[in-house]
């Protein structure tokens, strides 16, 4: 039996944005957060042999592995060294809607076939022991009934799915960008609140258009837990504020978090990171702030540059105090 607790604040998985540089510091930001990796496809993990998709830091936990794929054999080995690597959780992307996912089978247009998906859930949930969760959309294309979130669902319990987290919004599988997919389906919260209420034996964590700890509290009161996407990305410092607001944890100021990374900074970059694949992570920090862009253009305009270190980080701070 879950502990719904431990996914009341989450950061959603995201291509591209949600590597362990950006899993590490969000985890400063909140120490309750779970935190997703990107999508890695059990391709790559099985056939491909990418153990390096895994790697994190002891620091990231709790954190949830997602795994993309169709073929329940492979999705089974893929969880199965996610779990080896020590993940707390593996994730069944059944949500991203791109044209690259679909042509593989898998993301979004699973959500037509929730018999596939139940066996995929069987398979990795025989071969790990940690939860094995779902990520899906309220629907796909004519889908527009509750009846087939419904459905789905069904087919989710009696497979042994303890969670869904359900992003509020339909995927177009045709005419629109996976972009378009986040932003032109209207958003349809009370279908996942009605989710929850017809079936409150399953922690229902939520996603979508979060962007103020206002709202998280108002979706708690409905389901189990809230789900940051590009919010906590693109205003990172909303994590602080949440964690502040949903665990009673003292608010660290900006500088007292880039403090905390110091010494990841440092050591990353002993191993041969390049800064700029950890600074790019950082440029919302003072979204909202005054100075912001200062920090944002110092940060960008010197990251690519050689010997860029943590001193162009306390500089871009500096330039930002002096431009507030």
């Amino acid at each position: 039996m879950l502990d719904s607790s431990d996914w009341r604040l989450c950061v959603a998985p995201m291509m591209d944005w949600t590597d362990r540089h950006c899993r590490y510091f969000h985890r400063i930001l909140s120490a309750h957060a779970r935190l997703y990796t990107e999508m890695v496809t059990s391709a790559a993990l099985v056939r491909g042999g990418k153990l390096r998709l895994l790697e994190h830091s002891q620091q990231e936990h709790p954190v949830a592995l997602q795994l993309g794929g169709s073929e329940p054999t492979e999705l089974a080995k893929a969880a199965r060294l996610g779990a080896q690597a020590g993940y707390d959780e593996i994730n069944l992307n059944v949500g991203c809607p791109s044209d690259r996912v679909q042509s593989g089978r898998f993301g979004a247009c699973l959500m037509r076939e929730p018999a596939l998906v139940a066996d995929c859930i069987k398979a990795m949930r025989d071969a790990v022991d940690v939860p094995v969760t779902v990520k899906c959309r309220i629907g796909v294309d004519d889908q527009d009934d509750y009846a087939d979130l419904q459905h789905f669902t069904e087919n989710m319990l009696e497979a042994g799915v303890e969670l869904m987290v359900v992003h509020a919004r339909k995927a177009w599988l045709k005419g629109l960008s996976p972009k378009e997919n986040r932003e032109i389906p209207p958003l349809d919260y009370e279908r996942v609140y009605r989710l929850k209420r017809e079936f409150p034996q399953l922690v229902v964590v939520i996603n979508g258009g979060i962007t103020a700890v206002e709202a998280a509290r108002s979706h708690l009161a409905h389901v189990d837990g809230v789900m940051l996407g590009r919010a906590a990305y693109h205003d990172p410092f909303l994590l602080a504020h949440l964690e502040a607001a949903l665990y009673d944890a003292p608010l660290p100021t900006r500088e007292e978090v880039l403090g905390h990374l110091r010494s990841y900074v440092e050591a990353e970059l002993r191993r041969g990171t390049a800064f700029k694949h950890i600074s790019r992570h950082l440029l919302g920090l003072y979204q909202g702030e005054p100075g912001a862009r200062t920090f944002r253009r110092v940060l960008s305009e010197g990251a690519h540059l050689p010997g860029a270190g943590w001193g162009l980080l306390e500089r871009a701070a500096s330039g930002r105090r002096e431009a507030a």
